[in-house]
C-alpha cells in the first residue's frame, strides 16, 4: 500500500509520520476485511473477540475485567458487548456462588457452535489478507511489531 497514494498527497511525508499513517491504514484495511467476513453472521469484530476469549477459557467462566484485559481492541463497553451476546444466546451471565458481587460469563454450546461455523471462513480471510507474505517475512514482521 502506497501511503501517499492512499491519502492522495504528492507531498513527501517524513518517515516516522509516514510509518504511523501506514500502520493506521493497514489496521483499518484488515479490520474492514474481518468485519465484512463477520457481517453475514450479524456479529461485530468486538463481539467475536469476546466469544474467542470465552472459548479460550476452556469451560471456566470469566469476569468482565478478564474479558476487557484480553480484548484486542480495548473498550469501555464490554458490558454492552456481553449483553448483546446474551441476547443471541451465545453467552451466559451468572452470579458467583462464592462472591455475590462477582459476575461470571461463560460461552454457551450455541456460542461454541457459532464460532466453529465462523472459524473456517475467518481462517480463509486471514490467509487471503496475508497471501503475499512468506513465513519468513511474517516472522520478521512480527519481530518488528514486537518492538512496540
Amino acid at each position: 500500500m502506497n501511503v501517499e497514494k492512499a491519502i492522495k498527497t504528492s507531498v513527501e511525508i517524513p518517515l516516522k509520520k509516514r510509518t504511523i499513517i501506514h500502520l493506521s491504514l493497514v489496521y483499518n484495511k484488515v479490520n474492514e476485511q474481518v468485519a465484512l467476513t463477520l457481517k453475514p453472521f450479524e456479529i461485530s469484530v468486538q463481539q467475536f473477540n469476546v466469544l474467542r476469549i470465552l472459548r479460550g477459557q476452556k469451560g471456566k467462566p470469566a469476569n468482565l475485567s478478564t474479558i476487557n484485559e484480553r480484548m484486542v481492541t480495548k473498550m469501555s463497553n464490554t458490558t454492552r458487548l456481553v449483553d448483546k451476546l446474551i441476547s443471541k444466546k451465545y453467552v451466559n451471565r451468572t452470579i458467583c456462588k462464592h462472591n455475590r458481587r462477582k459476575v461470571e460469563i461463560s460461552i454457551t454450546g450455541n456460542g461454541l457452535d457459532f464460532l466453529n461455523q465462523i472459524d473456517g471462513m475467518l481462517f480463509n480471510k486471514e490467509e487471503e489478507i496475508l497471501r503475499d507474505f512468506s513465513n519468513l517475512e511474517l516472522i520478521q514482521f512480527n519481530t518488528l511489531l514486537d518492538k512496540f
